[in-house]
């Protein structure tokens, strides 16, 4: 059995040696022993084939993995590209807003030229989902002072400063039940008083009292400031009627008062000093 074994080894080492040799010696064209060659290269056509398809196939796949893998970096580039342009675009979207916050600003103080209009931001309020009470981050430092009117940039009125310490004030809104202001009724004309209401404030409202009989009211008619009572200049928007509800009579009657304001969302206001 051992010099079977051997007997193949041999064989096949000699075999080889011979087939090296001849590739040698046939490998110049002009070469008389090219006939062997060609002899050798019948059976061995479908190994040189068998080798030659699975190189090509190594190729194909080592290409294909190199493929995705250039897929993968540029995927990656893309994605961190589009998280760029996002924050570009975020960016340019608060540079935007800020603009149109300072455009209605400046128109403010056209507006209200008569007074020095002081911008805030909103730094607390009392519990609750309204801002019935709240502070802004201006005081006495500013010239603030009790009593003075607060707006904001689309000249809604949000209701006056209560206190004012050295660095901040507290601010007491139109929807609070301790709140009252002298209204306009713009379409019709007429005075009126818009003050706050505790069964409406959680509902954010307000409610308008002494309409007199002679005073043409509906829904949709616009409130705005009287300048009457010392505190709030003629013109500032208080809000719109929502609803009229009748007492006794038609003579005798109140209406719901939507502000112009939005009293969850408050973030900066503006005094008028």
């Amino acid at each position: 059995m051992l010099n079977l074994i051997k007997s193949k080894v041999f064989l096949i080492i000699l075999l080889t040696i011979v087939l090296l040799v001849t590739i040698a010696l046939t490998a110049n064209s002009n070469s008389k022993l090219n006939w062997i060659g060609n002899i050798l290269s019948v059976p061995l056509s479908p190994v040189q084939k068998l080798f030659s398809a699975a190189g090509q196939k190594i190729d194909e796949a080592v290409s294909f993995f190199k493929d995705i893998e250039a897929i993968k970096t540029e995927n990656e580039e893309l994605r961190k590209r589009v998280s760029e342009l996002e924050r570009e675009n975020r960016e340019l979207e608060a540079f935007r807003e800020k603009n149109e916050e300072l455009r209605k600003a400046l128109n403010l103080k056209d507006r209200f030229s008569d007074y020095t209009v002081i911008g805030s931001n909103v730094i607390a309020k009392d519990a609750g989902n309204w801002f019935d009470i709240f502070r802004i981050d201006v005081g006495t430092r500013d010239g603030i002072k009790a009593d003075m009117p607060v707006v904001t940039n689309s000249r809604g009125l949000v209701g006056r400063i209560l206190t004012a310490d050295v660095t901040s004030s507290k601010v007491i809104s139109i929807i609070d039940e301790d709140s009252q202001v002298a209204g306009w009724i713009s379409k019709s004309g007429g005075h009126v008083i818009v003050r706050g209401d505790f069964t409406l404030k959680d509902e954010g409202l307000c409610r308008m009292d002494y309409i007199a009989g002679d005073i043409d009211v509906e829904v949709g008619d616009i409130i705005e400031t009287s300048g009457l009572g010392g505190i709030y200049p003629k013109g500032i928007v208080i809000g719109e009627v929502k609803e009229i509800r009748m007492i006794n009579s038609e003579f005798n009657r109140y209406a719901i008062i939507e502000p112009a304001v939005d009293f969850k969302g408050l973030e900066e206001v503006y005094v008028l000093k």
